[in-house]
């Protein structure tokens, strides 16, 4: 994984927001994710067409008081760890 690389939703999965919990959750034939306000924004630009790149972009232009390294960081810690958990693949 580099900065080029398109993230996409595992197959499958999906992203949607739940009012009655106030959060974004990802759902999946067995079950569901509860996602943090972290996770949900930056899962919310995952759309198998923009780059991780761009959605550090995104989210920075969105928080820009997070913008800078730390951000990026944390965002490329977090596809790590999308991965990891399978909630996301790379074409």
């Amino acid at each position: 994984m580099n900065a080029c690389s398109v993230p996409a939703l595992r197959r499958g999965w999906r992203l949607q927001w739940e009012a009655a919990q106030g959060r974004h959750v990802l759902l999946y034939p067995e079950g569901m994710v509860q996602l943090n306000d972290s996770a949900g924004a930056i899962l919310s630009l995952v759309d198998g067409e923009r780059d991780i790149a761009e959605v550090i972009d995104e989210l920075s232009r969105r928080y820009p008081e997070g913008a800078g390294g730390e951000l990026a960081q944390d965002v490329i810690e977090f596809f790590d760890e999308a991965l990891r958990q399978g909630w996301i693949e790379y074409d």
